[in-house]
């Protein structure tokens, strides 16, 4: 399997190539489709997993990558849910160290995903939009 792209620029997953077309995935929508090869070209060095990814909304893949194991998503739940939140809040009502806390806490502002805010005079954090975004996406059930 490989990434390609047609005209418009939009990226496909190739399934099967044929002499005349080829069977090409949409990766956001699902729907398969025949598309010409004349209409179609090779997507050098983008990984077709790479391109599968696109069906997950940019912020979930955010969240994805950002939040390591269940207590760091926790984290970022509470803290959209909560937030802002002070540091010493987060000190008191989680069980997590400090040095734990400011990695994860780090690890998020890096990925975008929380950003500093003053609680009651007090260093602290709120989810920013993106997260906000993906935690709905994640939590939402049907």
């Amino acid at each position: 399997m490989r990434t390609v792209r047609d005209g418009s620029g939009a990226r496909y997953l190739l399934l099967k190539e044929s002499s005349d077309a080829s069977l090409v995935r949409d990766p956001e929508t699902g729907s398969e489709r025949h598309v010409s090869n004349d209409d179609l070209e090779p997507v050098e060095g983008e990984s077709p997993l790479a391109t599968a990814a696109s069906a997950v909304p940019d912020a979930v893949r955010v969240v994805v990558t950002a939040a390591h194991d269940d207590r760091a998503l926790g984290l970022l739940v509470e803290v959209d849910a909560r937030g802002p939140l002070s540091v010493q809040q987060l000190l008191d009502s989680y069980d997590l160290c400090e040095s734990d806390l400011h990695g994860l806490l780090g690890e998020f502002r890096a990925a975008g995903l929380l950003e500093e805010a003053t609680v009651a005079g007090q260093r602290g954090y709120d989810a920013t939009e993106t997260a906000s975004e993906a935690v709905a996406f994640l939590t939402a059930t049907e």
